[in-house]
């Protein structure tokens, strides 16, 4: 007997946790079991063939919003070419309305809500029919299973100890280059109605100390990034202040996300925090909106003002990455409404800012109180909301749109001096307005409809200042291309920021800075001349007209001002 449990994640740099949980757990069981990974922007035929060569007898899918069309296809497929082969399905997306989707799917068997001993059980049970003994499915909580034209199934799973799980990951695993995931709790405190968390109530911890051997784990593999899928992270104070404290003493090169309520944040915590080295620690924060009416819609009894007093003393830190998230389509949340919390979190100045839309899951509360709120949604997965009687279709439209413009631009995180030149310079109100009209632009140049290159995204602003603003673009220019040198690979500029260092000089400054020890080969830098003083320009906002030469280092988003070394 030959179980293959599949991973279909969203990219491949992701790691599946789901799978690994399910191998590790059963690991002391005598049958034949192995993981295998693929993304959603992997062909379905391919998945298909090397799901084949490997002649599974039993296959298992971890299954979410974003992965189960992919899934129905590749064991449709499957499923035509060997009909013996057996097929389980586990995770969200079939855990509440397990009966009617095994009715709906291809194979055998739905795994609903925690898995790891429901699977260890039916393992078990499928051993012993192997040896020809009859054995009865219906005995295992939290299985569904096809017995004829029947779906049958056994009690509800009560939720486990966090203590029995098996740590997931092999000694000899290779991560590198990977995303890891990793959780130390499972449950959340609160009860937001958009969130499955919100469908069972408590939190269930790992042992700490258990916690702290585990992350050395990944520290020693030096993991490159570390995700905690924990729902958030700091509703236990004391928890979260010793991990950090022992991430803070141990963390080495190894970058640790957490979701956490920045409302919760207490001064032990912000302590603990400040004591950071930078890059060690990225936070996300779900926001969700800024307005404290429609927070109430949604269960979640915070002010928005509480929240924006955390994530603003975290920012003084200067040393912790925020992300921070705003749900559109929200019960009772008009396009003005989410346009007033999309200025609010931006002007707290976050590392990111993600637009998401609400999605109306499967066993959410959300979807009981649809009608109420007017919500019409896609009953394709990811369920995202269509409309409100608050919020119009062509509404929503326009902040998808805008979501691109904020991820590409802002989010990327190569195009700061651009965006400041257009929300600084009173060009518009507000920083929703700048990025509403630039998604304007981008629909009438036919921008969305096509790839455009690295370059073009800086041409963009050109095109957009001079055709959409009609504003003169010479600062511009130079901003463009300091942008451009900073976050790019200096290898010759594009024609529409125009090279303009003469050679001679060139030589002269680079001889200079390789006397002086600056650099250590002339390839390490690249040198260019700027119209303006850009270096008093972005300390304090003066215009100063003034030719100005910056070198930029080859390897790396770092920049020298020039000014005085070259006559």
């Amino acid at each position: 007997m030959k179980v293959l449990l599949v991973g279909i994640n969203a990219k491949y740099i992701h790691s599946n946790l789901a799978i690994r949980y399910l191998k590790a757990y059963t690991k002391d069981l005598n049958y034949e079991c192995e993981n295998v990974e693929f993304s959603i922007n992997d062909n379905v035929e391919r998945v298909v063939s090397e799901i084949i060569a490997k002649e599974p007898s039993i296959l298992g899918f971890s299954c979410y919003i974003w992965n189960i069309e992919f899934i129905e296809r590749v064991t449709n497929l499957i499923k035509t070419i060997d009909p013996s082969i057996e097929i389980f399905y586990g995770g969200p997306e079939v855990s509440y309305d397990s009966e009617e989707f095994l009715k709906d799917y291809v194979g055998d068997y739905v795994i609903e809500g925690e898995g790891e001993k429901t699977y260890r059980e039916f393992i078990e049970l499928k051993l012993k029919q192997k040896d020809g003994k009859n054995v009865q499915f219906e005995k295992v909580d939290g299985l569904y299973f096809r017995d004829g034209s029947e779906i049958k199934h056994g009690n509800k799973r009560k939720l486990m100890d966090m203590n029995e799980i098996v740590f997931p990951y092999e000694e000899d695993e290779n991560l590198e280059n990977k995303i890891v995931y990793y959780e130390a709790s499972r449950g959340c405190p609160f009860n937001c109605k958009y969130c499955l968390s919100s469908t069972f109530h408590g939190v269930r911890f790992l042992e700490i100390e258990r916690v702290k051997r585990e992350l050395k784990y990944f520290i020693d593999k030096k993991v490159r990034l570390v995700k905690f899928v924990d729902r958030t992270f700091n509703c236990n104070e004391k928890f979260a202040n010793e991990i950090w404290n022992y991430l803070i003493e141990n963390g080495n090169e190894t970058r640790f996300h957490f979701e956490i309520s920045a409302d919760l944040l207490r001064e032990a915590s912000i302590k603990t925090l400040s004591k950071a080295k930078k890059g060690l620690f990225q936070f996300e924060v779900g926001v969700q909106t800024t307005n404290d009416e429609i927070l109430r819609n949604i269960n979640r009894h915070v002010n928005f003002s509480e929240i924006k007093e955390k994530v603003e003393e975290l920012k003084s830190l200067k040393n912790i990455m925020q992300h921070l998230d705003l749900i559109a389509g929200l019960p009772g949340e008009d396009f003005n409404s989410f346009k007033n919390s999309f200025n609010d979190v931006y002007n707290i100045g976050p590392d990111e800012l993600q637009l998401g839309f609400l999605k109306l899951l499967k066993g959410s509360s959300m979807r009981m109180d649809a009608d109420f709120w007017g919500m019409k949604y896609s009953k394709y997965p990811p369920y995202e909301i269509l409309k409100t009687k608050d919020i119009s279709y062509k509404e929503l439209i326009i902040l998808k749109e805008i979501e691109h413009m904020v991820d590409k631009y802002l989010n990327s995180g190569k195009f700061s001096n651009i965006i400041n030149y257009f929300i600084n310079h009173n060009i518009f109100k507000t920083p929703f307005d700048f990025y509403e009209s630039l998604a304007k632009f981008y629909k009438q140049k036919g921008y969305f409809d096509r790839n455009i290159s690295s370059q073009d995204y800086y041409k963009v602003f050109l095109e957009f200042n001079n055709e959409f603003l009609k504003e003169d673009s010479s600062l511009l220019k130079d901003i463009i291309k300091f942008d451009y040198l900073v976050y790019n690979k200096k290898r010759g500029l594009p024609t529409f920021l125009d090279k303009s260092v003469e050679k001679n000089v060139e030589r002269e400054i680079k001889k200079i800075l390789l006397e002086d020890n600056v650099i250590e080969s002339s390839n390490d830098i690249y040198i260019e001349t700027f119209k303006y003083n850009l270096n008093e320009y972005f300390k304090c906002g003066k215009i100063m007209k003034k030719d100005t030469y910056i070198g930029f280092y080859s390897d790396k988003p770092k920049w020298i001002e020039l000014e005085g070394i070259c006559n």
